[in-house]
């Protein structure tokens, strides 16, 4: 049933692509499979170019994009519980800044941090995040095809900054696949 509901958030995001093509709503979307300390996650996203190029030089520039987000996590290990399960939403907005090539194919490499709104606190294994409001930041390296298509490994972390103890934070090692219109 999860799976269901994975595939039609993204052929929604395909569909409403389709309905602004002249205007451009998003320029891309991609899907996040992630894993961390007895968690899972998975995230959809879309995301919208800022078209610019700062520094440009040599062929490569700094650019960036903002991506709005939506996933879901499945802790394994709730409470400190073995075999303990839990799942919650997130909902993020990140604005991300992009090291690519002026034609934006090829190697790049980025780094975002944004905001995020959890449904449940996060309690799993020794982690906690004492808030539902929370940062998530990410590193990443990928690659964009000639044919649109993109991957990349991302690094990701999330805590609330620690303006709220318990503060553990939370980490990710992702693997994302993007397709750009």
């Amino acid at each position: 049933m999860f799976t269901k509901k994975m595939i039609a958030a993204a052929a929604a995001l395909v569909v409403t692509q389709a309905a602004f093509a002249d205007d451009k709503l998003i320029d891309s979307v991609s899907v996040d499979v992630g894993a961390g300390e007895h968690v899972q996650m998975v995230r959809f996203n879309a995301a919208k170019d800022w078209d610019n190029k700062w520094f440009q030089s040599n062929g490569t520039h700094l650019g960036g994009y903002w991506e709005l987000s939506t996933g879901i996590w499945q802790e394994n290990r709730y409470k400190n519980v073995v075999g303990a399960e839990q799942k919650l939403w997130d909902i993020g907005f990140t604005p991300v800044f992009r090291f690519q090539n002026d034609n934006k194919k090829g190697m790049y490499y980025e780094g975002g941090i944004g905001v995020h709104m959890f449904s449940k606190l996060y309690n799993n294994s020794d982690n906690r995040l004492s808030t539902h409001f929370q940062f998530g930041d990410h590193i990443a390296a990928g690659y964009v095809f000639d044919n649109n298509w993109e991957v990349a490994l991302k690094l990701q972390h999330f805590s609330n900054g620690g303006y709220k103890k318990p503060n553990s934070g939370v980490n990710f090692v992702e693997l994302k696949a993007a397709y750009h219109f």
